[in-house]
């Protein structure tokens, strides 16, 4: 290796040393699960060439390109590439209950919501989508000094707080698409109002309800305190395995009751879990946004 290139090496990894673990993560997670991402790879209106394809019924004569027509006996369509980026904002819930692990070395709710959120800015920004998340002054914009911003942003560690923070849509754009990643256990009627607002103006989106495998399975037994994060609320019993059955009752129809809420604004809902690769998450989170496109 060259003195230069090995110089050049030394200072890119200190660079990259300095950034916030949370961006590293997004930026191997984007690369590796959507390398060649591109969002809007489809005829419409737009200046930029996209293909030739042979003419057909319907096609006007205006529409021919006849330069390469001329090279052979058939006629051909020059089509332009969709050039009509969408606003994509991003809500991710920072209350202290999003800190919550069910295992010493498996991330948190609120790590893995930024991680998915920041990977997903990161796919549709490459894509050529506007992307923002649902704060003042951080609306949908493009390009890559958008995705530093936003980077930056989810990398902040959120100070303690209430247990969950209040979904406020009021800087997202009308008629844009919006994806809101929490755990959802928290009150159900806001979430249904912060929907019924948003179906007003016109937005569609994605409830991403995102939890830890605990939560599912409720594995204790035996004596046990319960408290939330906040250290607000504390419950103790002497037999938490007899809890086990109606606590899944109750998260069962808490999903189904989050689905319908969902489905009534013209939403998607899932649910994914911080022990499951991010991988299969952001894949998912690409394709129910279209693959990037409407």
């Amino acid at each position: 290796m060259s003195e230069t290139a090995s110089a050049l090496r030394q200072s890119a990894e200190r660079l990259s040393g300095g950034l916030p673990p949370l961006i590293v993560a997004a930026e191997h997670l984007a690369n590796s699960v959507l390398p060649g991402a591109h969002g809007r790879r489809r005829a419409g209106p737009g200046a930029d060439f996209w293909q030739f394809r042979p003419a057909g019924p319907g096609d006007v004569a205006s529409r021919i390109d006849w330069r390469r027509s001329g090279r052979g006996d058939d006629l051909h369509i020059r089509e332009s590439e969709w050039q009509a980026a969408r606003a994509v904002t991003l809500w991710v819930d920072t209350g202290a209950a999003m800190g919550f692990s069910g295992a010493a070395r498996r991330e948190t709710k609120g790590a893995r919501a930024r991680l998915l959120a920041l990977a997903l800015a990161l796919v549709l920004l490459r894509g050529g989508e506007r992307v923002g998340l649902a704060e003042a002054g951080r609306a949908p914009r493009a390009g890559r000094s958008q995705a530093a911003l936003i980077s930056l942003a989810l990398a902040e560690e959120a100070d303690a707080g209430p247990e969950r923070s209040a979904i406020d849509l009021r800087a997202a754009p009308a008629g844009g698409h919006v994806v809101l990643f929490s755990d959802f256990l928290g009150d159900l009627d806001a979430v249904q109002a912060a929907l019924s607002q948003a179906a007003a103006r016109n937005m569609r989106g994605i409830l991403v309800q995102v939890l830890d495998p605990a939560e599912e399975d409720f594995p204790f037994d035996g004596r046990t305190r319960f408290e939330s994060m906040s250290g607000h609320q504390s419950f103790e019993t002497l037999r938490a395995g007899d809890l086990r059955a109606a606590y899944r009752d109750r998260l069962a129809a808490r999903k189904d009751r989050l689905a319908a809420l969902a489905g009534q604004a013209g939403w998607l809902a899932t649910t994914l879990h911080t022990d499951r690769s991010p991988a299969e998450g952001l894949l998912w989170l690409y394709h129910a946004l279209g693959g990037g496109g409407r």
